[in-house]
C-alpha cells in the first residue's frame, strides 16, 4: 500500500512512523509512506499556506492553491471522476473533526485501497473549494486537535495492522476488540499467581474447548458492561 501525507509539518511523522511494526512494514515494502510539505507548493517568497477568512472572524484558513497543486502532483482528480479500477485510484482523505468517526469497519475498507492520500488541515480548516478533490472526511473523535497530523498517524497505524504481513499472527488482529463487533476477552500471562491474584482455572486446564467458551462469554460480558451500544448494533 502507498500512503502520501500532505502536511505543513512533515517532521512530526519521523518518530511514530519509523518505529515498531510500522517501521518493519516499510522495510518489508508492505507500506510505502511519503510526505509532501504543502509549503513547497506555494508561489510567494514567504511560502504562505494560510490567509484571513472572507467575511471576517477569528483564525486563518488554509489557501486552496497549494493544496490543489500538492494533490495534482500525486495524480489526484476530482472526486466525481470515473476510474476503471477504483481501489487503485488515489483515495483522498481529509483529517477533519467534522468527518465520520474512524472505526474498525472503515479501517477494513481503507485497507483495500492501494493508494491513500491524507490531507492534514490546520488553523480553522481548508478552503471549502478544495473539497472537490476530497473523497472522504475522517475524524478520530468529537474533539479538536491543533492539526490533522496526529489523526493521520492514528489512521495509518490502524490501517497498517489490517495489511497482510504487518502483524505476524493474523488471528491476533481478528480477535482484537471491535473486529467482530465486540470487545476482546481478558488476557493473562506468567506468573500464575501475582500478589494473591490468580489466573482463572479454566486457562490452566488445557481444555481448549472450555477455554474458547470462557473467552467468548468474557468477551460478551465485557462488551455488555463497558460498551452495550456495540451489542445493539
Amino acid at each position: 500500500m502507498r500512503i502520501d501525507i500532505l502536511t505543513i509539518f512533515p517532521e512530526m511523522f519521523k518518530g511514530p512512523l519509523t518505529c515498531s511494526l510500522l517501521a518493519k512494514a516499510r522495510e518489508k515494502k508492505i507500506l510505502n509512506i511519503s510526505y509532501s510539505d504543502i509549503r513547497s507548493f506555494t508561489k510567494d517568497k514567504h511560502n504562505m499556506v494560510d490567509d484571513r477568512p472572507f467575511g471576517g472572524g477569528p483564525g486563518m484558513v488554509m489557501k486552496p492553491e497549494p493544496i490543489y497543486l500538492a494533490l495534482k502532483s500525486l495524480g489526484v482528480k476530482k472526486k466525481n471522476c470515473l476510474y476503471k479500477k477504483p481501489l487503485k485510484k488515489p483515495y483522498v482523505i481529509y483529517m477533519s473533526p467534522q468527518g465520520q468517526t474512524l472505526n474498525t469497519q472503515k479501517v477494513k475498507k481503507l485497507s483495500q485501497y492501494e493508494h491513500l492520500v491524507l490531507l492534514c488541515g490546520h488553523y480553522e480548516g481548508i478552503d471549502e473549494r478544495v473539497m472537490s478533490w476530497i473523497d472522504e472526511e475522517i475524524s478520530i473523535g468529537d474533539y479538536v486537535l491543533t492539526g490533522g497530523e496526529i489523526p493521520a498517524m492514528v489512521l495509518i497505524d490502524s490501517v497498517a495492522r489490517m495489511l497482510s504481513g504487518v502483524v505476524q499472527d493474523r488471528s491476533s488482529v481478528e480477535q482484537d476488540s471491535f473486529y467482530n463487533g465486540m470487545l476482546d476477552y481478558p488476557h493473562y500471562t506468567r506468573p500464575a499467581k501475582f500478589r494473591n491474584m490468580e489466573v482463572p482455572d479454566v486457562l490452566l486446564s488445557g481444555n481448549h474447548l472450555e477455554i474458547e467458551k470462557w473467552r467468548k462469554q468474557q468477551s460478551y460480558d465485557r462488551t455488555k458492561s463497558r460498551r452495550p451500544d456495540l451489542l445493539k448494533k
